[in-house]
């Protein structure tokens, strides 16, 4: 015998699903746009992914959060070699792949393809060649850029990284070095904002130096904070890096300013370094974003 449906129950039911939370999955888009990549998440830009030959090495700029504004600067007079969010090395066989100047190194994209977009994540794969006029090229490499929307209040940016040395390689001791983030100037902790990695440290002087998985950086805009968090993930090479960090608006995780031997990082032909590190753009301070908790839903995935 069927149960008879009270208008109660149909009451009930219905002020349970009103009451249930509505997750809807962002659409994530990536377009070629001349010599750029630009991806949007629900029809906004987030960030424009930009591969000319006449910039130093491919970076993101700008790097929108979700009051749309950037989280992250481009270059000023003191530091005309800060670019956004973006990946290079200094001293390295004697090319500078990181500072103004394309004649004394450049990393060149060869090929940039869209692999995945209009769901709920765009992917780019692109290689890069390391090089300079009257040397041969010293490292190429591969990049696999995933852009996704966790949440409405934040984005994701993975970025892995494949670097291949097509000859024995040496890094000389440098502060110029690797996965890199200029910020914009309200969430540097001279603006007011605030620095803080994995174990509670904050500011350059806490910082500086040392390994920790994640370091964010965020500020109030218009009443609330924004902020910009970079994770390495457990399977990189050299995990946990340590931090090169400026309380005007810069952090790197990066062995280069710390080699074991105090001179120089050797590295030969054929040799292979693996790097990945998950970007997030988010609202609220590190606690309401719950940066720890995004941190170890990463750490437990794998390629």
């Amino acid at each position: 015998m069927m149960k008879k449906i009270t208008t109660g129950a149909i009451l009930f039911t219905v002020m349970t699903l009103i009451a249930l939370p509505l997750f809807a999955q962002a659409q994530v888009t990536a377009i070629k746009e001349g010599d750029k990549i630009a991806c949007y998440i629900n029809g906004n830009l987030f960030t424009h992914y930009i591969l000319s030959d006449y910039e130093k090495y491919p970076f993101f700029y700008p790097v929108n959060g979700p009051s749309n504004a950037s989280v992250t600067s481009m270059r000023n007079a003191n530091y005309p070699h800060h670019s956004s969010l973006f990946f290079g090395c200094d001293r390295l066989n004697g090319g500078n792949y990181w500072q103004e100047g394309l004649d004394r190194g450049q990393i060149i994209s060869i090929r940039a393809d869209i692999v995945e977009s209009g769901g709920d994540a765009a992917v780019i794969e692109n290689e890069c060649i390391w090089r300079r006029p009257g040397a041969d090229s010293p490292v190429k490499d591969k990049r696999r850029i995933t852009i996704s929307a966790p949440s409405s209040s934040v984005y994701q940016i993975d970025f892995d990284i494949t670097i291949e040395m097509l000859e024995d390689v040496v890094i000389l001791k440098t502060n110029h070095s690797l996965f890199s983030a200029r910020l914009a100037p309200d969430l540097t902790v001279i603006g007011g904002g605030t620095m803080i990695n994995a174990e509670g440290d904050q500011g350059e002087k806490a910082t500086f130096g040392k390994r920790s998985p994640w370091m964010d950086c965020y500020g109030k805009r218009m009443g609330k904070n924004e902020g910009i968090a970079i994770m390495q993930h457990p399977s990189s090479d050299g995990y946990p890096a340590p931090w090169f960090t400026r309380d005007y608006g810069f952090f790197s995780p990066t062995p280069m300013y710390w080699p074991e031997n105090g001179e120089q990082i050797q590295l030969s032909k054929g040799e292979k370094i693996g790097l990945r590190y998950r970007v997030l753009v988010h609202s609220g301070d590190h606690v309401e974003a719950d940066i720890a908790g995004h941190f170890e839903n990463y750490s437990s995935t794998k390629k």
